[in-house]
């Protein structure tokens, strides 16, 4: 190791797929600095037995499409550049449907992907059949093809890579073990070998692949990936066998097939998967194989075969059993991390590290570079997770769903069966018991809507169209409009912000002014430097030093992580996480004063307690804190209660209500009041590519408060513009019959626009309503929203829709402020 640097920009941890592409596009970028230690050889981990397949599958996000394209498109002109092959091969991909559902699903897709680049078409079952001769399509209903997608070699587009970065200056040190980051106070500064040697760096990029997780906990650094055993049959050969055959992919199967030297290889996705080394990787493991499990695989390898009944006609060239990484929601972990500054990682691939490692390299590297990312990184950061998601238990019991989540088929409301209660309100015994059916949202149980009793809380099919449940959750979305509801709301993170510098810490985050008298509820935006959301959330100042600062759980990580960012040098603030500690319950509807007034001594009136404000109040025996603010367009309050004293505080709502017709209320019904009042969501409807100008929250930007804030400059440039050109409106469906649940193209005068970020049911206003960003040649002015005429596609029927600039429903705030 004697030509090891003692120092370098940018130390890469692994040379697999993922870090040579970080390598090839951080050189790109006009960095050359950069040293990739691998310790054992290029692609040695589970980048050289990767299948190298260059598809598509189901992308539902703008990132995942913008992520694939940039892939697939390297390493088609790769060789061009480095002269050393990739072995990529367009020979199409297909997709097959074998009931009403999955087709649904499919042409609810192809539009969006088509949109972002992808050419997602329609084909018959005789088409399929021509396509891939040896298959049994005798159930296939649809299929789905793209001709530009493929295969690549695995190991040459990584040795390609490698030699692009090479070129653009970075070295690259093979049979060089990292064993430790090293470390001073809350930066990572350098790497550690097992010889002592040690590399001074300004950013260390961990891209072990499966080894990531032990080398980050050696460090603090939280990062939950679990190895699994992954399959792949290949056969003898198989005459007349198109060499190039298109890759096929099958749901109903959980399997793809491919052409492989002449044979057929079928490669697994099964439920049920097996978690390989909990305890830890071999750090000695190398072009490793693991012994396969014929009994445990052998009834998926039977469904699989039941696709290509030919092929048992030829022997088994081959089983294969490698590991492959996966993450609790099969996303990768990608980011800084949140316990150490400048230690970045780019892992937890999900067995797409071909596919997606040059987008997610390119990504790394201009959020290292420029300090923002160049896509919406809401679904992969890092900072999602918490450690309870690396507990050994956890790992061992999520993993063996994610394989076949992965390849199955989706659905909107399908939330995982395994590692569940890994957090709970203290009301979940009680909302069990009143026919709660509970979801999964980041780790926390939350009731998705409440049957008439525990009994018949279940889902009896899942489904794109109206389930058993969506009666029961109608009647809680019209008792929140015409009664008053309870809901859990125990999963918002919570955070005190306290100390002489807090005022100076929000302001400067927040877009709107947070400066207040105490007793203001603030609701503000966060953004980037760009202009580009952060955050969205509320600010309540308690007094002079103290705020609360409340925020969706999906955020509750980078929330927290922004914060401790952003704390000057000589600045006293200190952060408390709320969130275990305080129950919070939200009571909302016409009736909500006249149940609260029930319970409480407090002058709750609108003179007494106006909108936007906070107040401690009695209820019953105790005190708890009230802010009168709305997600759902109605009067109410939230409650944040002692989690001691929040089933008391439940009871009484409950009682004191049962002749106001007071319901319970899940999140089926949040989202679809929220929706019919055009209520935006970070990570949800915006993101960190978009900002408040653009997404109509204008009028929660400052932008002469005093001392300015973090994006001030970028948004002042947008708001300069005038009019923009490209809005976030809201929609709804004239026919009542179909429902939106996102990414629905958006049309204008029979003109492609824009697509739908979320959707859902609006029961009030009669029909099926979401919220989207629509990008006009024009300004997107009133009188062009009003006129029309506008149409969404839904699983490729276009239906009418009505647009707005603002909320259809209740656009005075009257319901809020009554």
């Amino acid at each position: 190791m004697s030509d090891l640097p003692s120092h370098a920009g940018v130390v890469i941890v692994g040379g697999g797929s993922i870090g040579c592409n970080t390598a090839y596009h951080l050189t790109k970028l006009g960095v050359s600095d950069v040293v990739v230690l691998e310790r054992d050889r290029l692609t040695s981990g589970t980048t050289w037995h990767a299948a190298g397949l260059v598809v598509a599958g189901l992308l539902k996000s703008e990132a995942e499409c913008e992520i694939y394209t940039h892939g697939r498109d390297l390493y088609a002109r790769l060789e061009e550049e480095t002269g050393v092959p990739t072995g990529f091969r367009a020979v199409g991909y297909l997709q097959v449907a074998s009931n009403e559902e999955r087709v649904h699903e499919m042409r609810r897709v192809a539009p969006f992907m088509r949109r972002h680049g992808i050419d997602m078409v329609e084909i018959s079952p005789r088409e399929v059949q021509e396509l891939f001769p040896v298959g049994d399509v005798s159930d296939v209903l649809a299929g789905f093809y793209i001709a530009e997608d493929g295969r690549a070699n695995p190991v040459d587009v990584t040795m390609s890579l490698a030699k692009g970065a090479q070129m653009g200056g970075a070295r690259i040190f093979e049979t060089t073990a990292v064993t430790d980051i090293v470390v001073r106070g809350d930066r990572a500064v350098g790497v550690r070998m097992a010889d002592g040697h040690e590399i001074s760096a300004d950013h260390v990029v961990i891209c072990a692949g499966m080894w990531s997780r032990q080398l980050g906990a050696k460090a603090g650094i939280t990062l939950p990936l679990q190895a699994a055993e992954h399959y792949y049959l290949i056969t003898d050969k198989i005459e007349g066998l198109p060499r190039d055959l298109p890759v096929l992919e099958d749901p109903k199967t959980y399997t793809y097939y491919r052409e492989e030297v002449g044979g057929l290889m079928l490669g697994l996705f099964e439920p049920g998967a097996a978690p390989w080394k909990v305890e830890g990787i071999p750090e000695t493991f190398a072009f490793g194989e693991i012994e396969p499990d014929w009994d445990r695989v052998g009834p998926w390898l039977e469904l699989a075969y039941s696709r290509v009944p030919g092929a048992l006609d030829v022997g088994v060239r081959k089983l294969f059993c490698g590991p492959e990484s996966f993450t609790p929601d099969n996303a990768p972990l990608v980011g800084e991390t949140p316990e150490l500054r400048n230690c970045w990682v780019a892992c937890g691939m999900n067995s797409l590290g071909i596919l997606n490692g040059a987008g997610t390299g390119r990504a790394l590297a201009h959020w290292i570079v420029e300090g923002v990312p160049p896509i919406d990184v809401t679904g992969i950061n890092v900072n999602r997770f918490t450690r309870h998601h690396a507990t050994p238990a956890f790992r061992r019991d999520r993993t063996t769903e994610l394989l076949g989540k992965l390849f199955g088929q989706h659905f909107h409301n399908e939330a995982p069966k395994t590692g569940r209660n890994l957090k709970r309100s203290v009301l979940y015994d009680r909302l069990a018991a009143a026919g709660a059916y509970f979801t999964e949202g980041n780790g926390w149980e939350q009731p998705d809507w409440f049957a008439p009793s525990p009994a018949q809380a279940k889902i009896e099919r899942l489904s794109w169209f109206r389930q058993n449940w969506w009666d029961w959750h109608a009647e809680e979305h019209r008792a929140a409009r015409e009664d008053v509801i309870v809901m859990d709301m125990s999963s918002m993170s919570k955070f005190a912000v306290e100390g002489p510098d807090a005022c100076a810490l929000l302001s400067r985050l927040s877009c709107n002014d947070v400066d207040v008298a105490p007793g203001r509820v603030v609701y503000t935006a966060w953004v980037n430097d760009r202009g580009g959301f952060e955050a969205d959330l509320t600010v309540t100042r308690l007094s002079e030093t103290k705020f609360i600062v409340v925020v969706g759980e999906n955020s509750h990580g980078h929330t927290e992580m922004r914060m401790r960012r952003h704390i000057g040098a000589n600045e006293w603030v200190t952060i408390t996480d709320l969130t275990a500690g305080i129950t919070q319950i939200n009571v909302h509807g016409p009736k909500a004063r006249q149940l609260m007034q029930r319970l409480s001594e407090t002058d709750l009136s609108n003179a007494a307690f106006p909108f936007m404000t906070a107040q401690e109040i009695d209820i019953g025996y105790y005190a708890v804190l009230a802010l009168r603010v709305t997600f759902v367009g109605e009067l109410g309050w939230e409650l944040h209660v002692p989690a001691t004293q929040a089933v008391q505080v439940y009871d009484l709502l409950v009682e004191a209500g049962r002749d106001l017709g007071l319901r319970n209320a899940g999140m089926q019904t949040l989202n679809s009041l929220r929706l019919e009042k055009a209520y935006r969501d970070f990570g949800i409807d915006v993101d960190n590519t978009d900002n408040p100008i653009e997404a109509g929250l204008g009028f929660a930007v400052k932008l002469d408060k005093p001392g300015g804030f973090i994006g001030r400059d970028a948004l002042a440039a947008i708001k300069a513009q005038g009019v923009p050109k490209t809005r976030m409106l809201q929609f709804l469906l004239e026919d009542p019959e179909p429902l939106l649940y996102g990414n629905e193209i958006v049309r204008l005068d029979g003109k492609e626009v824009g697509h739908l970020q979320i959707g859902g049911y609006g029961h009030t206003l009669g029909g099926a309503v979401g919220i989207g960003f629509v990008a006009l040649d024009c300004a997107v002015t009133p009188e062009i929203v009003e006129a029309g005429p506008w149409e969404v596609d839904v699983a490729g029927e276009r239906v009418p829709a009505r647009a707005a600039l603002r909320p259809m429903l209740d656009p005075a705030m009257e319901r809020v402020k009554r």
